[in-house]
């Protein structure tokens, strides 16, 4: 008998067993068993169907590339305890793996995958899955989204320059084996992220911070106030039609608002306020505040539901130069905070929302209400009509 059909059969049989289990798994912890992730090339866990079609589309296709770790196909209680297709579970290797890795990445992944911007015939998230599940290179551990994260948080954190960046990229690139696909560059590195919908509005202003030029003000060419030009004047004194005098740039906060409620745990920190908080009459929580209960009692329906969203507005100028104060410019950025959460988290950097921004170079002073403006009116319709929470 020729060995070679053994060694087939064998394969064939150990796939056949793998995928009975992959779909047990997927069976067990799935909250609908009826709707699935299909993790097959074509659908690349973009689609949900039932197991029998499951089934089919992996003899027919085959697994995703790179989907080792079952990672679309786990509720919360199943979280850390993943397996692959074709090989045996190691707790050791999950223990070794950062919790980032286990837990953030996944979250931001199915933010992602919730969020509304994309529909199941989209590119760009087909490329953002396809980054997800894709190792660093051949046998890592880590994959490319992973450390794209890992590092523009790094970046951030420290102030680094896109320059500095892809000189970073470029040296960590030529240590990793030539199979890698981590980006050459802080361009690519950005396009990696871009897909997550985390977008921003860029809205005219009048260089005297007069009016934004949106609403019934979007085609003026000049300020209804002031009469200044809408446009900027070149160096020969001619005006460079389409290019701005003065831009905002706006960060759309109802998108992210409901991405805080698409991640499972976050989503129960944002009713820590009544179900955790102690109250003992001491100012643990802004909840033990007299505005607070004063805003319960102005209006009870609002305080009845906890998922109802407390915050505060903060701003300030700040220097986006190196060159300290010698130079006078002068930028302000508007942060939002959130009160739900507990007083631990509420103050951290991934809680604090920028939401809008506005150039120098010099500051807006009274004016601040003008760019203010788009905010407070998605503030409004949050309040009068509310946002419907498609997780």
């Amino acid at each position: 008998m020729d060995k070679s059909w053994i060694s087939k059969d064998r394969d064939s049989l150990d796939f056949e067993i793998g995928v009975e289990e992959f779909l047990s798994f997927a069976e067990e912890n799935s909250k609908d068993p009826k709707r699935i992730r299909c993790p097959c090339c074509r659908c690349v866990n973009f689609k949900k169907f039932s197991t029998k079609i499951i089934r089919g589309h992996i003899y027919d296709y085959g697994f995703s590339l790179g989907y080792v770790d079952w990672i679309w196909h786990e509720d919360n209680a199943a979280r850390g305890t993943r397996s692959s297709v074709g090989s045996t579970h190691h707790p050791a290797s999950d223990q070794n793996r950062e919790h980032f890795a286990a837990s953030e990445t996944v979250e931001v992944c199915e933010a992602a995958f919730n969020a509304s911007e994309y529909d199941e015939d989209s590119y760009d998230f087909r490329r953002f899955v396809v980054d997800a599940e894709q190792p660093l290179f051949e046998g890592s551990e880590c994959t490319k989204l992973e450390s794209m994260i890992k590092l523009h948080n790094w970046k951030a954190r420290f102030g680094i320059s896109d320059t500095a960046f892809t000189e970073l990229l470029s040296s960590v690139g030529s240590f990793l084996p030539k199979d890698h696909v981590l980006p050459p560059n802080s361009y690519e590195a950005k396009k990696t992220l871009s897909d997550l919908g985390l977008e921003y509005i860029k809205i005219h202003a009048c260089p005297n911070d007069c009016v934004l030029y949106r609403g019934i003000h979007s085609d003026a060419s000049e300020c209804p106030n002031c009469k200044l030009s809408r446009w900027k004047v070149g160096k020969n004194g001619e005006l460079r039609i389409k290019v701005p005098a003065k831009i905002m740039w706006y960060f759309p906060i109802i998108p992210r608002f409901k991405r805080l409620f698409k991640s499972p745990s976050t989503a129960a920190l944002m009713t820590w306020h009544a179900n955790q908080r102690i109250i003992d009459d001491k100012m643990r929580h802004p909840a033990d505040s007299p505005a607070w209960k004063n805003i319960d009692y102005r209006w009870p329906a609002f305080g009845n539901e906890p998922r109802n969203l407390r915050l505060a507005l903060s701003a300030d100028g700040i220097n986006p130069h190196t060159n300290g104060l010698t130079n006078r410019y002068t930028c302000w950025p508007v942060v939002l905070v959130t009160y739900n959460l507990p007083p631990w988290l509420c103050m951290k950097r991934k809680f604090m929302m920028l939401t809008i921004l506005v150039p120098g170079p010099h500051e807006p002073g009274n004016n601040i209400d003008i760019y203010l403006q788009p905010l407070i009116d998605d503030l409004i319709k949050l309040w009068e009509e509310g946002e419907e929470n498609d997780a």
